[in-house]
């Protein structure tokens, strides 16, 4: 199975997007990186200029009957790109229309809020966030993981890289019941 990594032209924290990149690869499934733009993605460690990755296909090329699953890395630049971007935010409401199993980490449910699919679901993030799910509609919690079935498809939320390998375990898991 293919798994969407979507991720912006800048920004991505690198952590959240190598660390759930591995665990697909582990699982036997094959992660696919698409971005806004083709080329390259820069990744950060936080505020420092990371290391850049590979581009494997624009948003506008993908369509979501090719994956089994879309991951949402994190960093404050990455979503906050991404809920500017119109394609990218269908992308994201078009795999929750299909019912299909999403991943978010960190700063990433930002992209969530404006794709209008957090409306009656319960999921965490980083703290700053709670104020944005709550007026989009969702409910807020402070925990490691959050999933939640309320809806067409699951949705698994996490809050930080310190959660990473709660996170990776619970995607995984979900993503290999799709």
């Amino acid at each position: 199975m293919w798994v969407a990594f979507l991720t912006a032209p800048e920004g991505v924290e690198q952590i959240e997007l190598t660390d759930p990149w591995e665990a697909v690869t582990d699982t036997g499934d094959t992660p696919r990186l698409i971005s806004t733009k083709p080329g390259r993605v820069q990744a950060f460690n936080h505020l420092d200029k990371a290391d850049t990755f590979p581009v494997d296909v624009t948003v506008a090329g993908a369509s979501v009957d090719e994956y089994g699953g879309l991951v949402l890395p994190g960093g404050v630049a990455n979503p906050d790109a991404l809920r500017l971007d119109e394609r990218a935010v269908a992308f994201v409401r078009e795999f929750f229309e299909a019912g299909k199993p999403v991943a978010a980490i960190c700063h990433a449910p930002w992209t969530l809020v404006e794709a209008d699919v957090v409306r009656g679901r319960t999921l965490t993030s980083w703290p700053s966030l709670r104020t944005d799910i709550r007026n989009a509609g969702g409910e807020w919690v402070d925990e490691q993981v959050k999933i939640c079935d309320a809806g067409p498809n699951v949705l698994i939320t996490s809050r930080k890289p310190a959660d990473l390998k709660a996170f990776d375990t619970a995607f995984t898991a979900e993503f290999a019941k799709s």
